[in-house]
């Protein structure tokens, strides 16, 4: 199966620490196989869960990366990533730094990004669904 959703960092957060009830609910209309976070989401986990120094979470992240499907960074993500900047940079709206590698990412496997940032909304040709929110 697919690729068909890539969460980003804060929704992969909600996800872990149970945070939101409607991210929750989006996640289980899907097959775990169709969900996936970016190898940068999961260094912005690793990051946050070691700052915080709990074993707890970090025990907690191992699980879920057991379960979800965490897609590497490759050169094809790289392609999207320069090209994305460029974009952005001669439009005058530019991103964060993770967040143009996230929704590069996404643009390069051809994934929705899941995400209540509206700042993702600024990328050309990427699919943008917020799931912190209740179904239709």
């Amino acid at each position: 199966m697919d690729i068909r959703f890539l969460l980003d960092t804060s929704v992969a957060s909600y996800a872990i620490n149970k945070k939101n009830v409607n991210v929750d609910l989006h996640i289980a209309r899907h097959a775990m196989a169709e969900l996936a976070i970016s190898a940068v989401t999961e260094g912005e986990l690793r990051y946050g869960a070691t700052l915080k120094g709990s074993a707890p979470l970090l025990a907690t992240l191992e699980r879920f990366f057991l379960s979800v499907v965490v897609q590497p960074w490759d050169s094809q993500a790289a392609k999207a990533y320069g090209e994305l900047r460029t974009n952005l940079h001669r439009q005058g709206h530019p991103l964060g730094s993770i967040d143009m590698l996230i929704g590069a990412h996404a643009l390069s496997v051809g994934a929705t990004l899941i995400s209540s940032d509206s700042a993702f909304k600024r990328i050309q040709g990427l699919k943008v669904e917020d799931w912190t929110k209740p179904l239709n």
